[in-house]
């Protein structure tokens, strides 16, 4: 029998927590990734990915929103259910406008009941 070596190697990072919440509660949705592609001249389409560890039908992650690094609202995406079933999950927001101006834009996820919080992310704008 031949004896295979494995290499276990432990990431920390502001989503770590999506793990742990399971045993407290969380108060706010995770934002774990985003992809961005440009779509015309000022205009932005955002694949978004989301955790929500307390996702039902009464409490779920109900939107995210992009920003501008001051808080300025870009755009945001409303969700109209839970997804339970589907964690994470990623969800779109496209024709997003964004002025010349802004290089980085930031992602914030929305609890029903706490609003706005949780791990965020800040990402670079293609071509800019």
């Amino acid at each position: 029998m031949k004896r295979k070596d494995f290499i276990f190697i432990a990431l920390t990072s502001p989503f770590s927590g999506v793990l742990r919440a399971q045993n407290s509660e969380q108060k706010y949705p995770n934002i774990l990734s985003a992809k961005i592609a440009a779509r015309g001249k000022d205009t932005f389409d955002f694949d978004v990915m989301v955790s929500s560890v307390y996702d039902t039908p009464k409490r779920y992650a109900d939107a995210f929103k992009v920003s501008d690094k001051d808080g300025k609202l870009l755009g945001e995406r409303v969700l109209f259910h839970d997804h339970q079933t589907e964690q994470p999950f990623t969800r779109d927001l496209y024709g997003v406008k964004i002025p010349p101006g802004i290089k980085r834009v930031v992602i914030q996820g929305r609890d029903q009941k706490h609003g706005y919080g949780g791990a965020t992310i800040e990402v670079a704008l293609p071509g800019r």
